[in-house]
């Protein structure tokens, strides 16, 4: 059985609710010592600019800023779709610490042939 956890973010901040969810599994994953990747795609790939990622979804909910320092600090990593990002005019902003831009290619390479529990927001 993998050890590794994939989280298949689509969603930005449109949806602060569905990015808590996400963010929180991720987290859960990585500071339990699973190896864990945050693959952004579509609107997600604007968390990895900086300053897009602020806020509260719900009142008791942790920040997405606090939920997104913890996953780095976990050793959490996050790919930020290239194709998404030039899509969306973001293309040669900075990204925030710990993303770094990867498509499907790296995804899988970082996968391997253990193969991982994946999640889908």
């Amino acid at each position: 059985m993998s050890t590794k956890a994939v989280v298949s973010l689509t969603t930005g901040m449109e949806d602060t609710e569905k990015v808590t969810v996400a963010l929180l599994v991720a987290v859960g994953a990585a500071e339990t010592g699973r190896e864990t990747l945050m693959f952004l795609t579509k609107e997600a790939v604007r968390l990895a600019v900086p300053g897009v990622a602020i806020g509260t979804a719900c009142e008791g909910c942790p920040t997405i800023p606090e939920l997104l320092e913890r996953y780095h600090a976990a050793g959490g990593t996050m790919l930020a779709c290239p194709i998404c990002v030039s899509a969306r005019g973001l293309a040669g902003q900075q990204l925030i610490d710990g993303v770094e831009l990867g498509g499907t290619i790296p995804m899988w390479q970082w996968i391997g042939d253990e193969g991982a529990t994946a999640f889908s927001y």
